[in-house]
């Protein structure tokens, strides 16, 4: 079962609630101490969505820079106010050990590349949030779980949608009753996949297909919103091989999960057209997420039917994003475990392989 008592942080509404419920100790939160995050990776996410975000945090900063690309990387330091002594690029990697002002690496890569960034960034004596999928298996999630405890340092996994005002009203609805026993959980996402070329669709670079991309989305929140673990699961793919996209990974797979109260989970990823859904069924109602997950726009209902939209109060960040930034700063400041740690990867990684090995013999996989 999943630790309630640690899930309930994030489901305090306001960084004030959120900084009690954690913890923080009014001697800190006065002192108003900012910790270093050194952003590994420019791309898309890294450059695009994260480091903006840096000016909504209380209790996080931007101060260095990793990136193959020098003149890119000289361009968003002055950008964002970040030293030239920020700047590190993948060869002087190791050198980040010798920079007091880093606190925290985020490994914004790609996913065959976190695996060995948070092991030489927990070995440089820093903590660690990592983007999600965590790894491309099981072995490598547990290697990184290792490598922090060794160093003795935080790990987190990228999991915005636990900061999400929408889906922690959705659990906090669920959990008082608000549809009764709840019986059925459905996701589906999925996007478009364009360029043949791009990384995520190539096998090794991104372990995997829609399921390792965009179905991570739809499994965790199986598992937060029910508030469970699976005991087994049953998966089929359909992935079109004359498709230059899918040569190398699959498109679609939908999976069922079972649950220890009784619930059942039907989930589907896809990479061949665009969804985005969580819905929740029980005895005396549904929670409805639509979309459920994206970076905005996100919709709650509640009740019999869409008759009833839900506006949710305000997440424990000014965003999702820095209410997860400041997430693990706080827990480093005063050392506790984040809500989303290591293990929390590495339990979706175990379920990932085994809906890759249901769909692969075509029989129900049991979860030990």
């Amino acid at each position: 079962m999943i630790d309630m008592n640690r899930r309930s942080v994030v489901l305090a509404a306001g960084s004030a609630i959120t900084a009690s419920a954690v913890g923080l100790p009014a001697m800190a939160a006065a002192a108003g101490r900012k910790l270093g995050y050194a952003v590994v990776g420019l791309g898309g996410y890294g450059l695009g969505i994260i480091i903006p975000q840096f000016k909504n945090c209380e209790h996080s900063k931007l101060v260095a820079l990793v990136s193959g690309d020098p003149a890119k990387a000289k361009r968003v330091a002055a950008e964002y106010g970040v030293p030239e002594s920020g700047i590190y690029d993948y060869q002087n990697f190791d050198s980040i050990k010798e920079n007091p002002e880093i606190d925290i690496v985020y490994v914004c890569l790609p996913v065959s590349m976190h695996a060995e960034y948070t092991i030489r960034a927990a070995q440089a004596g820093k903590h660690v949030m990592c983007e999600k999928p965590m790894a491309v298996s099981s072995k490598e999630c547990e290697a990184m779980i290792a490598a922090c405890k060794k160093a003795g340092k935080k790990l987190m996994i990228g999991y915005r949608c636990h900061f999400e005002p929408h889906n922690l009203e959705a659990i906090r609805l669920a959990r008082s009753g608000a549809i009764g026993k709840l019986r059925y959980f459905r996701s589906e996402h999925g996007f478009t996949a364009g360029n043949p070329n791009a990384w995520r669709l190539k096998k090794a670079m991104s372990g995997g297909g829609s399921l390792m991309d965009i179905g991570i989305y739809a499994l965790n929140a199986a598992r937060y919103m029910t508030g469970e673990e699976p005991i087994a699961v049953y998966a089929k793919e359909t992935t079109d091989r004359n498709d230059p996209r899918f040569k190398e990974v699959e498109d679609m797979i939908e999976f069922q999960l079972e649950f220890p109260s009784g619930v059942i989970g039907s989930c589907m990823s896809m990479y061949s057209a665009n969804q985005n859904h969580i819905l929740l069924m029980g005895d005396k109602g549904r929670i409805d997420l639509e979309p459920g997950t994206r970076y905005d726009g996100n919709k709650l209902w509640v009740g019999q039917d869409r008759g009833k939209q839900v506006e949710p109060p305000p997440g424990p960040g000014k965003t999702q994003w820095a209410g997860q930034l400041d997430h693990l700063s706080q827990c480093i400041l005063n050392n506790k475990e984040p809500i989303v740690g290591g293990e929390e990867g590495l339990r979706d990684l175990r379920i990932v392989e085994a809906i890759y090995r249901s769909a692969r013999e075509q029989k129900r996989i049991a979860l030990t």
